[in-house]
């Protein structure tokens, strides 16, 4: 009987994978004829990721540094976000064949995050994949660093598909955290390079501020003038089918302490279903900004910026602003999840736990930047906006350079 059962829970778990080894066989066996079939094109370059259906973030600033190069690329888009819905999953299938096509023919095909494919076939010689991972530094542990963690990958997983494989090279913001990418992607740290990250050129732009400005007084008139506070959670789930998010923090009561010269923004990750309900009352204090503008926009126009666990706090930290760190569930997520580093001792800015010890901190008012201004230089190896400039001459150049 024990035998029986033993067998019967080997069969659920197999049968939990078919989905995985069905598509995984598809890539494997359209990469194979698309690599018989066709050359690897020397000129194409493609983006690829899951997180959006457009040229964003990384993504978009290296494809500009890429076209004021006077050379004759052929660039490649692989953008799609899928639900689980039947037209879904046939689209993801459709999807995974047109990329084993790209990964077949591609140059460089360059990622920001997770891209399935890329794990389970072998690379073509002549083909690099670029990694610009979506988030900047090191803080919460994510990739192989997870392997021991209920958010982390399954062994029987890792059996049948071995993932952030493949990776020819990796870009990241500073030497002190090549260990942990290192650890995360099991690779080795001279494929990985302290270069900066492309996305946080904005910071550094000249008129950027300005603009931004301008168009959020331009959207919402009714808010001209008031200080910003942007609350901004991390990820939650195990993947982007079931991500959801309820808002800790009590509005009415934030509203009541702080008063209406702040507007609260809430931005939610690009995964996350919004669980969010703003009460009628509170709708001249609080709004969920979804699509009006990136995160680098919304970062620009924070005064203070509320997170528990998000990467973004190395991109706000180029601006030298106010943080507080809103971790209600801290010991759930350490045990979930973890971090790089000693949460408590690591994040440049007071830590809360509940919506009126925010409010408290906002009130007062009186930050100290000097961990902030710490904080950036650890994390930042090159503070010049021309990460995306320095990763282009990298990829075209013969020699590899740290």
């Amino acid at each position: 009987m024990l035998a029986k059962r033993k067998k019967g829970r080997i069969y659920a778990v197999n049968l939990k994978m078919a989905p995985t080894l069905v598509v995984k066989y598809i890539i494997q066996v359209s990469f194979f004829l698309f690599s018989v079939l066709c050359p690897v094109n020397k000129n194409k370059v493609t983006f690829a990721s899951y997180r959006s259906i457009d040229l964003e973030g990384n993504l978009l600033n290296i494809h500009r540094e890429f076209t004021k190069r006077n050379q004759d690329f052929r660039f490649n888009f692989l953008f799609k976000k899928f639900n689980s819905s039947f037209s879904g999953k046939l689209n993801y299938f459709l999807h995974m064949i047109k990329a084993s096509h790209a990964l077949a023919t591609s140059r460089y095909f360059i990622i920001d995050d997770f891209y399935f494919p890329v794990y389970v076939i072998k690379l073509r010689e002549g083909t690099e994949v670029i990694q610009l991972w979506h988030a900047a530094g090191a803080f919460k542990k994510f990739g192989l660093s997870t392997l021991d963690k209920p958010f982390g990958p399954s062994r029987e997983y890792l059996q049948h598909v071995k993932i952030h494989s493949n990776y020819s090279r990796v870009y990241v913001t500073s030497a002190n955290i090549i260990p942990h990418y290192a650890e995360a992607f099991n690779m080795p740290e001279e494929r990985i390079y302290p270069l900066g990250l492309p996305r946080t050129d904005y910071f550094f732009r000249n008129g950027e501020e300005v603009k931004v400005k301008q168009k959020f007084n331009t959207l919402f008139p009714e808010h001209r003038g008031k200080k910003l506070i942007l609350f901004a959670p991390t990820f939650r789930g195990s993947s982007h089918y079931q991500s959801k998010y309820n808002i800790p923090i009590d509005i009415g009561i934030l509203k009541e302490k702080i008063g209406n010269e702040y507007l609260f923004l809430i931005h939610l990750h690009p995964y996350m279903k919004s669980g969010i309900r703003i009460h009628k009352n509170d709708e001249d204090f609080a709004c969920h900004v979804d699509g009006q503008f990136t995160i680098e926009e919304l970062l620009s126009l924070a005064d203070i910026l509320v997170t528990d666990y998000s990467s973004i706090i190395f991109d706000y930290s180029l601006l030298c602003r106010p943080m507080v760190f809103f971790a209600a569930d801290l010991e759930e997520y350490r045990q979930e999840r973890d971090f790089y580093y000693e949460y408590e001792s690591f994040i440049p800015g007071p830590l809360v736990k509940d919506t009126n010890s925010l409010a408290n901190i906002i009130k007062q008012g009186d930050f100290d930047l000097k961990p902030v201004s710490d904080f950036r230089e650890y994390f930042f190896d090159h503070l010049d906006g021309k990460a995306s400039e320095r990763i282009v001459n990298h990829l075209l150049s013969k020699r590899q350079i740290r």
